[in-house]
């Protein structure tokens, strides 16, 4: 008769995962998070936030701690999986994310606010902020939407095409500061060999995608869903038809848009005239 299986009994959520982890880790070599953060060269606050799952941190924080406990590859790959992990997004998004984790190509139009996955933890924090929320969701969501940029990332990453009205480069940050990073952010992001920005400019006239943001991607069976949203409702596209219908708007949309080499230009103009830049 086979052997059974022994359980741990510890979570199977990707996030609390992580942090169980971190805590028995500390707890077996007898450690306050004080003499952990001496043996490491981190604040200790920043541990209390990791094993409170306030937050995931970053992949310094835990190659450190991993290379510190001798678990080589261990608490990365728990992180990893943390940070792709749908559940930390609201509920109406889940399925989103896991598409646009494994889509092979992107599209997007943004009417008013840069795309999620180029926004700045900054400007993500007033957008969610405004949107109600704080304290600890506030925090999570924040860096569950900055996380979202590993999909842009690593040796392979997909080609994404953006087209921005110009309200997104108008419609500012209350500090200065912040505002200049997300500029210089989409700046970056433009110069990039597999991101390219349009910028489409007041005075283009009227077109079908007006009032939608809209965001198209390409999966790895070749089929292509489109994500549209408003200002009160976002809907999942999977149907062929309709999709086709909306990327030929979006066609349309990119034909009225300045060409990249301009687009780039246009948005280090928006650079130079914010107030104040950054201090060092």
């Amino acid at each position: 008769m086979p052997q059974r299986l022994v359980i741990t009994g510890r979570s199977q959520e990707p996030r609390a995962r992580f942090t169980e982890e971190l805590r028995r880790l500390r707890s077996e070599r007898g450690l306050s998070l004080r003499d952990l953060a001496k043996e490491v060269g981190w604040d200790s606050s920043q541990f209390s936030k990791l094993e409170s799952g306030q937050t995931l941190g970053g992949p310094e924080v835990v190659q450190a701690l991993d290379q510190f406990y001798g678990t080589p590859g261990l608490l990365v790959t728990l992180w990893e999986l943390a940070v792709a992990d749908p559940t930390q997004f609201k509920e109406q998004y889940r399925r989103y994310m896991v598409l646009e984790a494994e889509a092979t190509s992107l599209w997007q139009y943004s009417v008013s606010r840069p795309p999620g996955l180029l926004q700045t933890a900054g400007y993500a924090r007033e957008a969610l902020a405004a949107g109600g929320l704080k304290g600890e969701e506030l925090d999570q969501q924040v860096e569950a939407r900055t996380g979202r940029r590993k999909v842009l990332e690593g040796d392979d990453p997909p080609p994404f095409r953006v087209l921005l009205s110009e309200a997104v480069l108008r419609n500012s940050l209350r500090d200065h500061r912040e505002w200049w990073g997300q500029l210089e952010r989409l700046a970056e992001a433009a110069a990039q060999p597999n991101i390219t920005v349009h910028v489409l400019p007041f005075g283009s006239g009227l077109h079908g995608l007006d009032s939608t943001d809209v965001m198209f991607l390409r999966l790895l069976d070749g089929r292509t869903v489109a994500y549209a949203e408003n200002d009160v409702h976002g809907e999942l596209i999977d149907e062929p038809s309709k999709v086709e219908r909306f990327h030929r708007t979006y066609d349309a949309v990119r034909d009225l848009a300045l060409p990249p080499a301009e687009s780039q230009k246009f948005i280090l103009r928006m650079l130079e005239e914010v107030p104040c830049e950054p201090s060092a």
